[in-house]
């Protein structure tokens, strides 16, 4: 599956919305059956959810994830009856704490692919952690089925433990912990939570550096205008392509000699800086290549 970098939120209810969601240039869109859909809502939701996945989703080829009720609330059986097909990548599950309702959640996913005559496994599941019972249980929920990565949710989390709003080292240790868990699982890097200030878009674009910074890839985004800073800060630099061809040209070269490691302008360059090198320039290419096939639409 190719990196992605944004994920654009869409009111379930909302067809139109879901139209130009599909067409914003978001690397994948999540349609949100939860939190932007109220109870009165519900069914009309997941029967907008679908026609617009049927009608959307193969014509722009944007992958498609659900946010779905959570697992806790009488809805979410109802929402993967109603919307899944092969137009969905996967579903974003929120507040997720336990491995026995993930479980319950793959059979009712497993009974619809059978339905659907889909491949048993297609249909995958981004955890979304937004308290401190998920987070202690990261490493369970990690090994659970269908599993491919983890979202935050920051303002639940906040909530939860009772942290002050808008400090960043309240959810240091939660973010450090999914990275962490994240990789030693063998799971895709957790994706950053939303930026809620619409019009700040440094702050977004710091934000996001930073998340980065620690080991996450991809935003969630609750407005196409995020978009482009969110794309810049998880797409290389023309420097950073620069020095990640440079440092493999030199590894290479002292693998010529016989030599595990060589210098380029005073920096080591090992088998960590070679693996660094390699995947900036896999997204480079991916960036490319996503441009190319805009294009050529």
């Amino acid at each position: 599956m190719r990196a992605l970098r944004s994920y654009l939120f869409a009111p379930g209810n909302n067809e139109d919305i879901i139209g130009k969601a599909f067409r914003a240039g978001a690397d994948a869109i999540v349609l949100d059956l939860e939190d932007a859909v109220p109870e009165s809502e519900k069914a009309r939701a997941r029967a907008t959810a679908r026609t617009a996945l049927i009608k959307e989703g193969r014509a722009e080829a944007v992958p498609a994830y659900v946010r779905i009720n959570s697992l806790a609330s009488e809805h979410w059986r109802a929402d993967v009856d109603a919307v899944l097909g092969p137009e969905v990548a996967g579903l974003r599950v929120p507040k997720v704490e336990d491995l026995a309702s993930l479980c319950r959640l793959n059979d009712s996913i497993a009974a619809r692919e059978k339905s659907l005559g889909l491949p048993e496994g297609r249909i995958r599941i981004i955890a979304t952690i937004e308290s401190a019972r998920g987070l202690v249980r990261l490493e369970a929920l990690a090994r659970g089925p269908r599993v491919q990565g983890f979202t935050f949710g920051a303002a639940d989390y906040v909530a939860d433990i009772g942290a002050e709003a808008g400090d960043d080292t309240a959810t240091l240790f939660a973010r450090s912990r999914l990275v962490a868990i994240s990789r030693s699982e063998r799971l895709d890097p957790p994706v950053a939570s939303v930026f809620t200030h619409l019009h700040d878009t440094e702050g977004l674009r710091a934000d996001t550096l930073r998340q980065k910074a620690l080991g996450f890839f991809g935003r969630s985004a609750i407005h196409p205008r995020q978009l482009p800073a969110i794309h810049a800060a998880f797409t290389p630099t023309a420097a950073e392509v620069s020095r990640a061809r440079e440092d493999l040209s030199a590894f290479e070269a002292a693998g010529a000699l016989g030599q595990g490691a060589s210098q380029t302008e005073g920096r080591f360059i090992d088998l960590a800086v070679v693996r660094r090198a390699r995947a900036i320039l896999e997204l480079h290419e991916d960036a490319a290549d996503r441009v190319a096939r805009k294009d050529a639409r």
